[in-house]
């Protein structure tokens, strides 16, 4: 462990890092695609979030597992170090890729919730000055500590997942008889062509695992919070989406689909308290966002593989403060150019590529007996199986972001280079 690592705090517990993947996960999606599934999928559409649930945990519980071998900072950038540095390289700013279009796709959704209070705030100089503020705040609350940064998570982990648990209770005692078992299965080919923006509603989870050397007993805490997650997830999913279902028509909720529903239920009062927990839930998913992935520059400029700017800590506040300054930065240039659906499965991609990197090194990191490949080969498979249900357009965008990357990581690799004598 070397000394940028040794300067970090170990202000990170279960709960911390619970809400980190909680916070990871549950953000844009379930305030953006309740109406889309709807619309798409009928009476289908609460039982695909446990049905892709278990397709994320065939892909996180040996993420988990390799998780369970790294207790410093970096996560895919540590897992992938085994493969050699240009590997490492690219799963780490891949990684950093798809948080940051996520972080950027919520940001989008967080201004269309705020203008249902405000209209002029979907448009022009107000709405980019908006997400500016916005991610200012978010910013500044990581630079001055990891420890502020998780009791601001706790309050909004609170004030977004109550709110939602509670309407979907509501909506399903209202509903009463009315809920109905599905008709049948969507054919494979419709079930594909949504795949990934149904995924983008369960990736995050890996969130926690990036700050491990922020987080106190990682090899234990770290797994147990991540599995957790995906199951708490998956559980509040099924039910807001049921009870959507029970209580809504198909088409109806616009852009803001559980305003719509919020009013249905309570009148204006619901409307506003579905407001109120969207914007507390993609805050917190983006303050989470901004707490994890930033440690990824960090640990990539950690280990020679970004210039050493990215891996200054503060003296004053123990934090990666450049590679959060720089997060800021990039996450408001991507939410001012980006729609939420490109951004989200851009992001989506990149996950898929990075959890298949993860994975494939756990084989290097335990004995490789058969349940042990047949765990990484499902997973992988499922990774594959979803990557390519997207359209060349969205790699093309990815290949250019890695691209991007990979001009920094040669100029930190020839920065370091020793000069030739003679």
């Amino acid at each position: 462990m070397d000394d940028k690592e040794k300067a970090l705090k170990r202000d990170i517990g279960f709960f911390g890092s619970a809400f980190l993947s909680f916070n990871g996960v549950v953000g844009a999606g379930i305030f953006a695609l309740p109406a889309l599934l709807y619309a798409r999928f009928g009476d289908f559409s609460p039982w695909l979030f446990p049905l892709f649930g278990l397709l994320v945990l065939v892909v996180a519980i040996p993420f988990a597992r390799v998780a369970g071998h790294h207790p410093v900072s970096g996560g895919p950038v540590v897992y992938a170090a085994t493969f050699g540095p240009a590997v490492a390289f690219q799963a780490g700013w891949i990684y950093y890729v798809a948080r940051a279009t996520a972080l950027a796709a919520n940001a989008t959704v967080l201004i269309t919730y705020l203008a249902t209070l405000w209209p002029p705030l979907l448009g022009g100089v107000v709405r980019a000055v908006t997400i500016l503020l916005v991610v200012a705040t978010i910013t500044a609350v990581n630079v001055v500590g990891v420890k502020r940064a998780v009791r601001v998570l706790d309050v909004l982990t609170l004030l977004k997942a109550a709110p939602l648990l509670g309407v979907a209770i509501l909506g399903l005692v209202v509903a009463g008889g009315s809920i109905s078992a599905p008709a049948g299965v969507p054919p494979l080919t419709e079930l594909e062509a949504a795949a990934l923006l149904i995924f983008y509603a369960f990736v995050g989870f890996e969130n926690s695992v990036v700050p491990a050397g922020e987080t106190a007993s990682p090899q234990r805490t770290i797994p147990r919070a991540l599995i957790a997650t995906i199951l708490a997830a998956a559980a509040l999913y099924f039910l807001v989406q049921l009870a959507y279902v029970a209580v809504m028509d198909p088409g109806a909720g616009g852009e803001t689909p559980m305003v719509a529903f919020g009013i249905a239920l309570m009148g204006s009062a619901g409307g506003y308290l579905m407001i109120a927990a969207a914007i507390f839930s993609l805050l917190g998913n983006i303050s989470a966002g901004m707490t994890g992935t930033t440690r990824t520059t960090f640990a990539l400029a950690r280990d020679g593989l970004l210039p050493n700017w990215f891996g200054h800590v503060s003296a004053r506040f123990a934090t990666p403060a450049n590679s959060i300054m720089f997060m800021g930065a990039l996450i408001a240039v991507l939410a001012l150019t980006g729609s939420f659906v490109w951004l989200a499965v851009v992001s989506t991609l990149a996950r898929m590529i990075v959890y298949s990197i993860s994975i494939a090194a756990l084989p290097r990191q335990e004995k490789g007996t058969p349940l042990l490949w047949l765990m990484v080969t499902a997973a992988i498979a499922v990774c594959i199986w979803a990557a390519f249900q997207t359209a060349w357009p969205t790699w093309r965008t990815l290949l250019i972001l890695a691209a991007a990357g990979s001009l920094l990581y040669l100029l930190a690799r020839f920065g370091r280079m020793p000069a030739r004598k003679g």
